[in-house]
């Protein structure tokens, strides 16, 4: 059953609130299929102009990949072994290898990524129970990974709802993912907090407006 509205704003336990800020953005109803035409050319597009602005400079150099990797190490990760989502697939496009076509939500969480260089975690809100936490990972806690192995969370940031973590800044889970019978998203935005809270709202109305455009559903979101 998909969450009430009210559960969408998720909670920050006090260790990462003046760590973290995050936006989400929730999405119904979707229809889940392969990306439109339309779709596949604004990704196009956006992967041509990152090579041609980027292409040959190293990670460390690229401004807006800055972000992501202090947040990381302000979560006490070295940004060069376990690399944000958003730097992942920066260095695809700029090695211009293809990005992953799954399904269209999926590729518009990519885009969404693409365009503001910050981690997103995108889910089937279906498959979440109850209220969203961000916390540190437990000892021993972990979670099977789409397409990896075991992410383990250990003293690292983890989405955890009452059936336990299902994602986290750089790898979501084989739970909560989206399929063909996805009916709902919830996605999060992941930056430091020191990142402007005017920005991050600036990235959720682009979400919201991006996910209506090329998904149809109705949106809501927020940020703190």
């Amino acid at each position: 059953m998909t969450r009430e509205p009210d559960a969408d704003r998720p909670e920050v336990s006090a260790e990462l609130r003046d760590v973290v800020r995050l936006g989400w953005v929730r999405a119904s109803p979707v229809t889940i299929g392969p990306a439109s035409a339309e779709l596949v050319a604004e990704i196009e597009f956006l992967r041509a102009s990152l090579r041609q602005r980027w292409s040959g400079h190293a990670p460390a150099s690229i401004p807006g990949l800055q972000p992501a990797r202090r947040l990381y190490r302000d979560l006490g990760i070295d940004p060069t072994r376990t690399r944000p989502s958003s730097e992942a697939l920066l260095r695809r496009v700029l090695r211009d290898l293809a990005l992953p076509r799954i399904l269209n939500a999926v590729d518009v969480g990519n885009l969404l990524s693409l365009r503001f260089l910050l981690p997103i975690g995108l889910y089937d809100n279906g498959k979440i129970e109850g209220r969203v936490r961000l916390r540190r990972g437990e000892p021993g806690e972990c979670f099977a990974g789409i397409r990896k192995d075991t992410v383990h969370l250990e003293g690292r940031p983890a989405l955890v709802d009452r059936a336990g973590p299902f994602g986290n800044p750089t790898s979501d889970s084989a739970r909560t993912c989206v399929d063909g019978a996805t009916r709902s998203l919830w996605m999060v935005v992941f930056a430091p907090r020191d990142y402007a809270a005017e920005a991050m709202m600036s990235h959720v109305e682009d979400s919201r407006k991006t996910i209506e455009g090329f998904l149809g559903a109705e949106t809501a979101g927020g940020a703190q």
